[in-house]
C-alpha cells in the first residue's frame, strides 16, 4: 500500500514540475513576444504605400514585418531589374542598393522568426501545464495496490 502512495505522490510531483515548466515557457513566449514588437514598433517603419495590403500600417507584428520585407524585395528587384545582389556585378552602383535590401529582409524576417519561436514556446507551455493537470489528476485517483507478496511470505 505504501508503494501506492508513494508513486502517486511522485506522479503527482511531475505534473506540479510540468505546470511550472509549462508557465515560465509562456512567460518567456510572452516576453519575448513583448520585446520584438517593442523593438519594431521602436524603429518607427511603416508598410509601404504600394504593399497589396496593410499599406501605411506600422511595423510592430509578424504579418506587417513579413509584408514589408517583401515589399523591399518587390523594390530592390524593380531597381536592379530584377537582379539580385549575386547577380549583379562588383562594379554596379545599384549592388549597394540590392545589399541594403537583403540586409533589411533578413532583419525584418528574423522578427517574423522570433514571433514564431515565441509563439511555439507558449504552445508548449500550455501543453506542458494540460499534462501536468493530467498527471496530477491520475495521480490523485490512483487506486490503492499493494505490493507484490514475496516467494518468503507466500510459503
Amino acid at each position: 500500500m505504501a508503494t501506492a502512495t508513494n508513486n502517486s505522490k511522485k506522479v503527482r510531483l511531475v505534473g506540479l514540475l510540468s505546470i511550472i515548466l509549462g508557465a515560465v515557457f509562456i512567460l518567456a513566449g510572452l516576453v519575448t513576444w513583448g520585446a520584438v514588437t517593442s523593438q519594431l514598433a521602436a524603429e518607427n517603419i511603416t508598410v509601404s504605400g504600394d504593399a497589396p495590403i496593410l499599406a501605411g500600417a506600422p511595423v510592430a507584428d509578424p504579418v506587417t514585418a513579413f509584408v514589408q520585407a517583401n515589399v523591399i524585395n518587390h523594390h530592390a528587384l524593380e531597381a536592379t531589374g530584377g537582379k539580385t545582389y549575386a547577380e549583379l556585378d562588383r562594379e554596379d552602383p545599384l549592388r549597394a542598393t540590392a545589399m541594403n535590401a537583403s540586409f533589411l529582409r533578413a532583419s525584418l524576417f528574423t522578427s517574423v522568426i522570433a514571433y514564431g519561436v515565441a509563439l511555439f514556446a507558449i504552445g508548449v507551455g500550455v501543453l506542458a501545464i494540460l499534462l501536468g493537470w493530467g498527471f496530477r489528476m491520475a495521480g490523485a485517483s490512483a487506486p490503492a495496490v499493494a505490493a507484490p507478496a514475496t516467494e518468503a511470505a507466500a510459503s
